[in-house]
């Protein structure tokens, strides 16, 4: 026991120790920190800045709203108060008429819709820190990707979505990558709206069939093998789901931009819990949000107040195995997209899992407390700490005993000066630190206008319909041409058997005429060498016997006649 309360008391004295070691420095670094964040203009209050333990408020730690579009990152590990310091963030940028973007993965802020409940905890804080606190609700359009879960269904055609983001999700490599593209450069020479995945998936086996195979070669650097790589990966994704979260109606981004009735910035939140086995996928289609964005606004330079601030979370699963051209990709949007009046926060677990190159624009840290359990953490902490302007704190240790609700911050000035460090104890969020009850999420996405135009998935005729259709014109053709050959080849066969048929008959007509002329020969012949029947009648013996009888009674009777005699009766 007595060994624990001396740990316990030990803890304490190793907090303040963080800070200073005198009560001159303690009171330097608070001036220090109240003229850095003494700001004229519009401003977000984070909390109270602390030295040796204990906060001042009267040392408030803001970050000027215009500001805000210089970007920012928000880190910490597991528990250490991330997703509140966005709430906090969100709350006050819509209370000051600022459009917010979040993405909610685990669904906790989802809150925002729903006045804060009171607890001692909150008030302890308050009063810590000196700001009063009032529940709160706030305009939140809720979203969801491909209408997975509670939301209007955000939706993106792949061609929109770009052969390079796609490539992020799908895991391939640079050339197959470079393959992809020369897929979607092919689609749109040739007129095939790629929609959705089937769309794509018909494009690739088109180009892979006989049909195809012609095309695919005339592409150059597509090979029939990477070819094929696409497809399966295609198939796999859309085995996972995916062909959810692509089509049309596609999502307009301008819609993010929205205000609500009453002057307030509207808190557009996607809601991602139904796809968290997917965050590759999710990570890369907010790429698209911002990327769309970045496209379709103007410039506006420095702004008083940005049009838009877009909270990235779980910001590590976008960098995560991606290509050096998506990487490029992103640094050029984080770099350009400012001037159009967007800020964006990554919120990551450690700021070394932001590429060096991002990291580097991101001009506002909350950085909440940091774990070195291990050689790496060790090192990515000493890595961190390198990343701040001097100052009085140790923040090598600072950072590993921050508690919840507390973060090392600095950020922009109003003349974009990094403000000092100040080790902050963070104002609690004025909406509820839970998920909205169900009725209320679904009251409003019933609510939305946006239902009409989002709320069914559309079709038209893109590539899978015009593929397919041609596929099956070619089948028809191929079926009629067959049954023409098949016709002529039995109407060929029909005139051989007709003209065997009638040559068979000419030729037994022929034998019949030969033979009935030889019949009539030879009848002649025999006719002409057989007497008459009268001149065989007048030649037979009895004839000539009748003859000379009837010549003798004639004799007779003629004689008689002349000499007077009669005849013997």
């Amino acid at each position: 026991m007595a060994e624990h309360a001396a740990g316990s008391a030990a803890k304490p004295r190793a907090r303040a120790r963080l800070a200073l070691v005198s009560e001159s420095s303690d009171t330097t670094l608070i001036d220090e920190i109240r003229a850095g964040y003494a700001f004229e203009g519009a401003a977000l209050e984070f909390g109270a800045a602390v030295v040796g333990g204990t906060a001042h408020p009267d040392a408030v730690v803001r970050i000027p709203l215009s500001a805000m579009n210089r970007h920012g990152l928000v880190a910490g590990a597991t528990g250490t108060g991330k997703t509140k310091t966005l709430q906090l963030m969100a709350e006050q940028l819509a209370a000051q008429g600022v459009p917010v973007f979040l993405a909610d993965v685990k669904g906790d802020l989802s809150g925002m819709a729903t006045p804060g409940e009171a607890s001692d905890r909150i008030t302890a804080r308050s009063q810590d820190v000196g700001m009063a606190w009032e529940p709160a609700s706030f305009p939140v359009s809720f979203y969801a990707l491909g209408g997975l879960g509670k939301g209007v269904p955000v939706r993106a055609s792949v061609t929109t979505f770009g052969p390079t983001l796609l490539a992020k999700v799908l895991g391939l490599n640079e050339t197959q990558e470079s393959s992809l593209g020369l897929v979607f450069h092919y689609a749109d020479q040739n007129g095939y709206f790629l929609d959705t995945l089937a769309d794509l998936r018909a494009v690739v086996q088109h180009l892979t069939s006989d049909e195809g195979k012609a095309e695919l070669k005339e592409l150059g650097g597509l090979s029939s093998a990477t070819a094929g790589v696409i497809l399966r990966e295609l198939i796999t994704f859309s085995d996972q789901g995916a062909d959810a979260f692509f089509g049309l109606a596609e999502f307009d981004t301008s819609v993010l931009l929205q205000t609500a009735p009453d002057g307030r910035g509207t808190v557009s939140m996607l809601e991602l819990p139904a796809v968290q086995d997917r965050p590759a996928l999710f990570s890369t289609f907010l790429m698209w949000l911002l990327a769309d964005l970045f496209h379709d606004l103007p410039e506006v330079g420095d702004v008083d107040k940005p049009k838009l601030v877009f909270f990235f979370d779980e910001a590590h699963l976008l960098f995560d195995d991606a290509s050096k051209d998506f990487l490029d990709a992103i640094q050029q949007t984080v770099r350009l997209i400012r001037s159009k009046g967007v800020g964006i926060f990554f919120v990551t677990q450690s700021p070394k899992d932001v590429p060096a190159d991002v990291l580097a624009q991101l001009g506002n840290r909350v950085q909440h407390a940091l774990r070195a359990f291990t050689p790496d953490d060790a090192a990515a902490l000493k890595a961190a700490v390198k990343t701040y302007p001097h100052t009085a704190y140790d923040l090598e240790e600072l950072l590993t005993t921050l508690g919840t609700g507390e973060a090392v911050v600095t950020v922009l000035s109003e003349k974009g000066a990094p403000t000092p460090v100040a080790w902050t104890r963070m104002r609690a969020p004025e909406s509820l630190m839970a998920p909205s009850p169900d009725a209320t999420i679904d009251a409003a996405v019933a609510a939305s206008p946006l239902l009409a135009t989002y709320g069914q998935p559309v079709e038209r005729d893109s590539a899978f319909e015009l593929l397919d259709r041609a596929a099956s014109e070619r089948v028809k053709a191929d079926e009629a041409a067959k049954a023409a050959q098949e016709k002529a080849a039995a109407d060929a066969d029909a005139a051989e058997e007709a003209a065997k048929a009638q040559a068979a008959a000419e030729k037994a007509a022929a034998k019949e005429r030969e033979a009935a002329a030889k019949a009539q020969a030879a009848a002649e012949r025999k006719q002409a060498s057989e007497p008459s029947i009268v001149q065989q009648v007048v030649t037979s013996s009895a004839f000539r016997s009748v003859l000379r009888s009837a010549g003798t009674v004639l004799g007779r009777e003629i004689t008689r006649s002349i000499f007077g005699t009669t005849r013997r009766r």
